[in-house]
């Protein structure tokens, strides 16, 4: 973990780290135990009788992860988690509000350049999202 989010981490959650699976993009979803019991509570409260629903409380809740970073700050990803974002030897933690995601760096960087080719297009943002970043 940089530097500069260990001690908001130490502070916040003690260290205490959840990792599942992004249901959406090849790479793995970190959240601090505080934000991943407010997912938890989401899933929890979803109808369980559509099929949807319990795709994905299947995925997320049954992939999760209990990690704690230890003195350094480091964490380690169970083997099967490492797999699933095809982690080897560079990865990439990116910030995303209120978790991390870790992907492997090539996959990473080939991911950051579509999207930013995407919303080059004309049209491809919103003028709420425009505003964003104007």
């Amino acid at each position: 973990m940089p530097s500069r989010y260990r001690d908001e981490l130490v502070s916040r959650c003690a260290g205490q780290l959840i990792v599942t699976i992004d249901a959406v993009d090849p790479c793995l979803c970190v959240y601090p135990l505080a934000e991943w019991e407010l997912i938890e509570n989401k899933l929890r409260e979803l109808a369980s009788f559509r099929e949807e629903n319990r795709r994905l409380q299947r995925l997320l809740i049954g992939n999760a992860v209990d990690l704690e970073l230890d003195a350094s700050g480091r964490f380690l990803v169970p083997p099967r988690l490492r797999e699933y974002a095809k982690l080897d030897k560079r990865a990439m933690l990116v910030g995303q509000l209120n978790k991390f995601q870790l992907w492997d760096e090539d996959t990473w960087n080939a991911v950051a350049e579509a999207d930013l080719a995407a919303i080059k297009q004309p049209g491809a943002l919103s003028d709420d999202l425009r505003d964003l970043i104007l």
